[in-house]
């Protein structure tokens, strides 16, 4: 009775990974073998295990990553793709993310940028970290919307505390005069204390043109390269041997390009 009451109240707690761990405890011949600190140690141990899990699986799902079982563990080290596996996982590893750094991930389309960019948001996540994925091309619309409902300051509060930020395809669609201002806002609010990633086929000399205000423009270079790790990825797209094969399989209509990075 006592048991079954205590497993109530541990549940109750929230405490589940520790209940579950004492119904097993409860079913082992040879448990009592074990000091009861040993036994407790085990029952928090798997509590801590329990509440990690959910913390990174939580983490994960609000990333929103646009490849989220990309893993750095999974860096395609293919020659002539411009970074050595040794490179690509010792920036990984390093303190980007707790130093508010950011990585710029630049090359041709297809050749991985926005894969190793969701790949080293996976991996803050499973490190506690928060992070979130946008794409800048589909950002204006996001941001008239919370302006329309009242919600972008917010949103914007709510940016400038995730650890981790992911701009994709940066430089792909025109800005219009709300949009740059916006942009500026969310890059000064990371300046130096939020980690960044940014991926790109623009070069870096272009970017004035893209913002279209030097004033706007040199704010953002100014505050979003201060702390940089520049990543050029260069070769072939890394979808094209999939594409021509399911070509050859079932013959389709020609759609027009499909930009993909």
């Amino acid at each position: 009775m006592l048991e079954h009451s205590t497993l109530d109240q541990l549940h109750a707690l929230k405490l589940h990974g520790f209940a579950h761990a004492l119904e097993e405890q409860t079913r082992q011949p040879n448990i009592h073998a074990m000091s009861f600190e040993e036994r407790l140690a085990l029952l928090v141990d798997r509590e801590v295990n329990l509440r990690s899990e959910r913390k990174h699986t939580r983490l994960l799902q609000n990333a929103q990553l646009k490849f989220p079982r990309a893993a750095i563990e999974d860096f395609d080290n293919r020659a002539g793709r411009g970074i050595e596996r040794k490179a690509f996982m010792s920036l990984a590893l390093s303190h980007w993310i707790t130093q508010g750094d950011t990585i710029l991930l630049t090359g041709a389309t297809g050749v991985g940028k926005s894969w190793l960019a969701c790949a080293l948001a996976q991996y803050a996540c499973r490190r506690g970290h928060s992070a979130l994925y946008l794409r800048v091309p589909r950002l204006a619309e996001q941001l008239r919307v919370l302006h329309g409902s009242g919600g972008f300051g917010k949103w914007l509060v709510h940016l400038a505390k995730t650890d981790v930020l992911i701009l994709d395809d940066w430089g792909v669609a025109s800005l219009d005069p709300s949009t740059r201002s916006d942009l500026l806002e969310i890059i000064d609010d990371r300046a130096a204390h939020r980690a960044t990633v940014i991926t790109t086929q623009l070069p870096v000399d272009h970017w004035h043109a893209w913002i279209g205000d030097a004033t706007i423009a040199d704010a953002i270079l100014d505050r979003g390269l201060q702390q940089l790790h520049r990543v050029e990825l260069a070769g072939e797209s890394l979808r094209r041997p999939a594409a021509s094969t399911n070509a050859k399989k079932t013959p389709t209509k020609d759609r027009g390009a499909i930009s993909a990075n």
